[in-house]
């Protein structure tokens, strides 16, 4: 028997979930403090994020400083709030930071991930004709306007010499692309894990393409270039930085009981959770904000600038700062393998 899919309604809370995500939602500020001392970092964080990760590896023990939390329901208006400087750093996918260095906003990139892109798929339904990306042309395509489900669509259908004025683009956040999918109103679904596990999970649908090799995979740390000018600001953020990366680390030893605390913090089901942190969470490894980085994020802004999407050409080099480095290896050092089918 095929199982059902949980109800569009009921997966809103998946879209407080991250990572990727585009949009505009807005804040949900003043969630937890830890720590303890005179100087507070305001971190910026999304459901099931930097938090959650820290608390579950026990890297939130013995900080000789404050963490206030302030959750975002994804990563613009987290950005928004560092332009702002009521965020000192928050954790963003590889899409977000493009934009708001479109719209000049002040921020800095101060650390990366490399994870595999397999999470980040164009779904069909299982009874599709699709079957390949070139299959898409004149097909409706619901996706998240900004998010990089938007730049993996692009870029797809680049690779299949398609753009996309060949296909029919249905802009939509992920509640809604959920419902419009499974109730055959599009043709696919370009979107991001652990909806990409949701919907193979649940046996409602399938994949016709997914990132991997075709976007960079890289998630980010971004902070506000105020906080950077501060020297105790900059000591707690090169200190939070380190337990982040760690608690990175304790994760590929921990898959099952990290998915756990993931599916309780956003709502998802367990299997789901799993499965998302085998394809996706467990690849990601620490790399420098280097060269090849920067090049990367600008080819993704010279993208949306030529869909008129960005009002104006981003130089992302001066939208990063590389002081954080260390010893960490290349930006483009191959991610751990994915375990998620």
């Amino acid at each position: 028997m095929r199982r059902r899919l949980v109800p569009a309604a009921m997966l809103l809370p998946l879209a407080l979930l991250l990572t990727a995500c585009g949009g505009s939602s807005a804040a949900s500020a003043g969630g937890d403090t830890d720590g303890s001392g005179s100087l507070t970092l305001n971190v910026g964080d999304q459901k099931g994020g930097s938090e959650a990760i820290l608390r579950a590896a026990g890297e939130l023990d013995n900080l000789d400083y404050k963490i206030k939390w302030s959750t975002f329901t994804s990563g613009p208006p987290l950005l928004e709030a560092v332009n702002a400087g009521a965020v000192d750093i928050g954790g963003v996918g590889n899409t977000p930071p493009v934009f708001a260095a479109g719209a000049g906003s002040k921020i800095s990139v101060v650390a990366a991930w490399h994870g595999t892109s397999k999470g980040d798929t164009i779904l069909v339904p299982n009874d599709s004709k699709l079957t390949k990306p070139a299959d898409l042309r004149g097909r409706s395509v619901a996706v998240a306007q900004g998010s990089s489900a938007h730049y993996q669509l692009v870029a797809s259908l680049k690779k299949a010499g398609l753009s996309v004025s060949d296909i029919k683009v249905k802009y939509l956040q992920p509640a809604d692309a959920l419902a419009a999918f499974t109730s055959g109103k599009v043709d696919a679904w370009a979107v991001w894990d652990p909806y990409t596990s949701q919907v193979l999970k649940a046996e409602q649908g399938r994949v016709l393409t997914t990132g991997d090799g075709v976007t960079n995979g890289l998630t980010f740390q971004v902070a506000a270039p105020k906080a950077l000018k501060d020297k105790k600001k900059t000591a707690a953020i090169k200190d939070y930085l380190e337990r982040l990366r760690r608690a990175y680390r304790w994760v590929y030893d921990h898959e099952e009981e990290w998915a756990k605390v993931w599916a309780k913090d956003t709502g998802l089901p367990e299997e789901v959770a799993l499965a998302a942190v085998k394809r996706t969470y467990t690849t990601r490894i620490e790399v420098a904000v280097d060269k090849p980085l920067i090049a990367s994020e600008q080819e993704i802004a010279d993208t949306f600038t030529q869909l008129k999407l960005i009002p104006r050409k981003v130089d992302f080099a001066d939208f990063t700062d590389a002081r954080f480095n260390g010893d960490l290896p290349p930006s483009t050092t191959s991610p751990r393998p994915s375990e998620g089918s």
